[in-house]
């Protein structure tokens, strides 16, 4: 890795608008985190499965501007990627995602195994990393149910390193990154402790709790959780999330706006 949460002080700007969709300036570029900005709703996964949307984005797609790069953790579920998050990709120059996502979405999509990097050049003339990290949607063996999931660490020589974690419930792969890594600044994780009838309702995101925990593990000066309101089937939102690092002494590392 090129970077490191040492490199510099300057603040990445991270901007959050519901469910798991944020954007991060980054090196000069704009990166757009699972976009899902479709209005309430119910919206179905597959012939037997329903996931509610309770509230809307607080962006209209429109109104974001032009993006550079989508980090789509994975193309499957309605609340990570839905209709107008769809239609945003046409207009994306790179969409980062599953090895199997990049084939469903074609276009300008990309799959990346986990390790895997990409090479992004910035407007100022020098690099911006993307590496493609593990993420486990699930207790162990969950794969052939919900699928791939991938995550990604943003770095440059001089910029703080940023991980977004997509949808991982396991501490194991945090503690897999952070041992490949190395210390991250900002880290924007999955949280929100989703739940479905699936596998009798075991975690499929980080409790919050376990994204104090994760905090820990990666040495993160800075916490930006994503994916903890907006949908029925997050089961832990703000307060939650206040309270488990407010336990953990980490409340001044936890961004939430």
């Amino acid at each position: 890795m090129t970077g490191s949460s040492s490199a510099t002080n300057e603040q990445i700007d991270i901007r959050v608008f519901g469910g798991p969709s944020a954007l991060i300036e980054f090196g000069g570029l704009r990166f757009l985190t699972d976009p899902a900005f479709d209005e309430p709703g119910e919206y179905p996964i597959g012939t037997e499965r329903v996931l509610t949307k309770t509230a809307p984005a607080a962006i209209d797609p429109a109104d974001l501007g032009p993006i550079d790069v989508v980090l789509l953790s994975h193309d499957e579920h309605p609340d990570n990627l839905d209709h107008s998050g769809r239609a945003l990709l046409a207009d994306v120059p790179l969409v980062l995602t599953t090895s199997g996502g990049a084939g469903r979405l074609g276009g300008t999509a990309r799959g990346l195994v986990p390790w895997e990097t990409v090479e992004l050049p910035r407007p100022d003339g020098g690099t911006v990393t993307v590496t493609a990290t593990p993420a486990q949607h699930g207790p162990d063996g969950c794969e052939p149910v919900t699928g791939e999931v991938v995550g990604f660490v943003l770095t440059a020589s001089d910029l703080p390193t940023v991980y977004v974690s997509g949808d991982n419930a396991s501490l194991a792969v945090v503690e897999k990154i952070a041992a490949r890594v190395g210390p991250v600044d900002t880290a924007v994780l999955f949280a929100g402790a989703a739940r479905t009838p699936l596998f009798d309702g075991a975690l499929l995101t980080l409790d919050s709790a376990q994204a104090a925990e994760a905090t820990t593990i990666l040495g993160a000066r800075r916490v930006v959780p994503v994916h903890f309101d907006s949908w029925g089937h997050f089961t832990e939102g703000r307060s939650a999330l206040i309270d488990a690092f407010t336990a953990a002494g980490l409340i001044d590392r936890l961004e939430l706006s």
